[in-house]
């Protein structure tokens, strides 16, 4: 029902810049949470930022000051700004959007869904 595709992903030597961006398609009402979550290998998967429909953020505490996420409820895009970039950021990341609500049926919320990942590598 809700396709997310990512994209901005790569490969940055620490100190760097990337930005993510992800889009929503389908027949979406409303979407409450989009968010950044990342997997390192042997690690288990992290929410790294989040933002409600209504502006309200979340970091995790070893990117607050480095990552900066903002959405777009119009287009149901959120993008995900990573400067000062560090080794232990390499990860896949994903964009998730939670409590999305269909045009359909505004009224009952659908669920969510995963983006399919894209790889962020930070060496040098």
């Amino acid at each position: 029902q809700v396709q997310l595709v990512e994209s901005g992903g790569g490969l940055v030597q620490p100190g760097g810049s990337l930005r993510l961006s992800c889009a929503a398609s389908g027949s979406i009402f409303s979407i409450e949470v989009m968010g950044w979550y990342r997997q390192a290998p042997g690690k288990q998967r992290e929410l790294v930022a989040s933002m409600s429909s209504s502006g309200s953020t979340r970091y995790v505490d070893s990117v607050k000051g480095r990552f900066t996420i903002s959405r777009d409820n119009s287009k149901n895009t959120v993008n995900l700004q990573m400067d000062s970039l560090k080794p232990e950021d390499t990860a896949v990341y994903y964009c998730n959007a939670n409590g999305f609500r269909m045009l359909s049926n505004p009224a009952i919320p659908s669920g969510g869904s995963w983006g399919q990942g894209t790889q962020v590598t930070v060496s040098s």
